[in-house]
């Protein structure tokens, strides 16, 4: 579904946001990663993005350092990311003043938290508005996330098809999430 727009004189500018929230600090998103059909239930695991069955799992990153600071407990890949981090009440965590940025999947994360924010859709059958280009391009700080994710998934136990049990998978990614930070923390030291 997606939100009617709210007009131009509610819709928030930038300047606004980034004045509520001057340390944006973390930056949210999440990934999925194959799992085998399970006996009971396959349907809640199925995923139509993946068009598999899968497990989704919730990164939270440093925004300046790309530190992995929180890692959500595993769920069916079925479930939306906006869902997945109302569960995880990491929002609730954030010391004051202090948001979070997300994508499109984070649609309305603003109603959760008022420091958070997510870029704006396009307009259906219509352009995008030049002021919407210009606000989206903010959100280009996100691929901190991503290139957290991506040390995540070099490790062969979160990229590879997922053969353990289905509860034991948010404690392998935060094993792993440790190594990540392990290894940032490494490489400032010796920078």
């Amino acid at each position: 579904m997606r939100m009617p727009d709210p007009g131009a004189q509610r819709r928030q500018r930038l300047p606004a946001v980034l004045s509520d929230a001057p340390g944006l600090a973390v930056i949210v998103d999440s990934f999925e990663q194959r799992t085998q059909r399970p006996k009971r239930s396959p349907r809640a695991y199925y995923s139509g993005q993946k068009k598999a069955h899968t497990l989704k799992s919730q990164v939270t990153a440093d925004e300046g350092s790309g530190r992995i600071v929180h890692v959500s407990e595993s769920v069916p890949g079925r479930w939306a990311d906006i869902k997945l981090l109302k569960r995880s009440r990491m929002l609730g965590r954030l010391p004051d003043r202090v948001g979070a940025l997300g994508d499109l999947g984070y649609t309305g994360i603003r109603d959760l938290h008022t420091a958070s924010a997510c870029p704006r859709r396009k307009p259906r059958g219509q352009e995008r508005p030049p002021e919407d280009r210009k606000y989206n391009r903010a959100f280009g700080r996100r691929i901190g996330v991503e290139h957290a994710i991506g040390r995540l998934r070099r490790f062969r136990s979160l990229a590879h098809v997922n053969r353990h049990r289905r509860p034991g998978h948010a404690l392998r990614v935060r094993a792993v999430a440790g190594l990540v930070n392990r290894m940032l923390d490494h490489r400032t030291k010796a920078a």
